[in-house]
């Protein structure tokens, strides 16, 4: 005789016990070849097909990416269609390769077939170079890839990451940092900087600042920015030697080295330089665990005057509405890193509340795949 089956645990809700029957249901074979012949159900059970199989042909979509990127094709396109047997010349690819390679990026949306069996580019395709960083953060993500070899273990954490190899600098170190290190580190970020910069110079309003601080500020690619958005405010950065060494030609090139200022240290070690009415941290909090972003928030608190500003900009977890950018990706190469963490606004905005801050508010960006913002003042 078959088992009964268990009957719904105490205390569920109608709606809970809906859900559950629903999947048990939804996950039968015999119902989902039932739903994809019923016409009701039909183009459910189709979007629900493709949305599944994208999920298991997504490291091969990466890949085409990657490829796409790595034999520079935008470029190789910029001027017009070509042959495919032109293309695989250029790059070095046997001609039926090469086939396949631009008929995947074509169905991705990246390229677009002509009627006489040509590639150009397609929206998608031609937009990429005009987005900073993300080439170079593409061509960087095999390292993530490899780390990603065995899933299984990656979420056990039993493996070691290349990636943490790869940041040694996120750790803080305190001491000296090899150059060659600092730079791979500070050019990666500098690369991508300017969308975040951009999305949050619209969401914040830096006009009344008088002198900005920006703590981990690498190379000083988002000073720079505000800098040649607003005259009036005094740019000061704070990083470890070997990173912020590098600001000093970013801000002569902007012509801002009258008002720009660098000061080296570790904001683990040292306390922040005062003098600011504006501190930010743009994308710092998400590399370091909660007790270094604690100890950080708690001398930004110490730093600020009376009814001084700090602005958090960098990605956020969706929290109770997870997030593809977030919960997805940045979540994950954080844990690949073995560092940090992505959190939720409503979690950055506690952690600033038990620094002492107020006014805490999270400001909307039109990108929150790129970043989020939330801000907070000294009372």
């Amino acid at each position: 005789m078959a088992a009964a089956e268990d009957p719904a645990p105490a205390g569920k809700s109608i709606t809970e016990r809906f859900a559950a029957w629903r999947d048990r249901l939804v996950g039968s074979a015999s119902f989902q070849s039932w739903a994809a012949r019923f016409p009701l159900t039909r183009g459910m059970a189709r979007r629900d097909g493709q949305r599944l199989f994208d999920l298991v042909s997504g490291f091969t979509y990466s890949q085409i990416l990657y490829a796409f990127v790595a034999f520079d094709l935008p470029a190789q396109l910029n001027a017009g269609p070509r042959s495919v047997s032109d293309l695989a010349l250029r790059c070095a690819v046997p001609p039926e390769r090469m086939q396949i390679l631009c008929q995947a990026a074509a169905s991705l949306g990246l390229l677009r077939r002509r009627r006489d069996g040509c590639f150009g580019l397609a929206r998608l395709g031609a937009a990429l170079p005009g987005v900073p960083g993300l080439a170079q953060m593409i061509l960087h993500h095999d390292v993530l890839y490899r780390d990603l070899t065995d899933p299984t273990a990656f979420f056990r954490g039993d493996t070691e990451t290349e990636l943490a190899d790869f940041w040694p600098y996120v750790f803080g170190a305190t001491g000296p940092l090899d150059h060659g290190v600092a730079k791979t580190y500070s050019d990666l970020m500098a690369d991508s900087q300017g969308l975040v910069a951009e999305e949050t110079l619209k969401a914040v309003d830096f006009a009344s600042a008088r002198h900005v601080l920006d703590v981990g500020g690498g190379t000083g690619a988002f000073l720079a920015a505000v800098g040649k958005r607003h005259s009036t405010p005094r740019l000061h950065l704070f990083d470890l030697p070997a990173v912020a060494s590098g600001a000093n030609d970013r801000f002569a090139a902007a012509n801002l080295s009258d008002r720009a200022r660098i000061t080296q240290g570790s904001f683990r070690a040292d306390p922040l330089p005062e003098g600011a009415d504006t501190i930010t941290l743009v994308r710092v909090l998400y590399d370091h665990r909660d007790e270094t972003v604690r100890n950080l928030l708690a001398k930004a608190y110490a730093a600020l005057p009376p009814r001084g500003r700090i602005v958090v900009s960098e990605p956020m977890s969706g929290g109770a509405n997870p997030s593809r950018a977030a919960d997805a990706y940045f979540a994950v190469y954080c844990m690949a890193m073995r560092t940090g963490t992505v959190r939720s606004a409503d979690r950055i905005s506690a952690m600033l509340g038990e620094a002492g801050f107020v006014g805490i508010k999270e400001a909307r960006t039109d990108r929150p795949f790129i970043t989020s913002i939330v801000t907070a003042e000294k009372d």
